[in-house]
């Protein structure tokens, strides 16, 4: 695992608005250029994560649809 890429963090289950509460503050503890992967169900999500992206300097490299939600691939600005 590269301490730059792969981190996986499982926010499923968690409601609006954890999954992006949670991710700004995971991300606040990364290396700029770090690239954290967000697994979440909170259909919310797919607007809260991007925006999170967007206010904060983050570049939103990969949003998916899973069988059980969403994953988003971030790497930090």
């Amino acid at each position: 695992m590269n301490s730059l890429t792969d981190e996986v963090y499982d926010l499923r289950g968690l409601k609006c608005p954890y999954p992006a509460i949670k991710t700004e503050k995971r991300l606040r503890g990364l290396p700029s250029g770090a690239t954290l992967t967000v697994e979440t169900t909170d259909p919310l999500a797919v607007i809260d994560i991007p925006h999170l992206c967007n206010e904060k300097g983050h570049t939103l490299l990969a949003s998916e649809k899973t069988d059980s939600g969403h994953r988003f691939v971030i790497r930090k600005g």
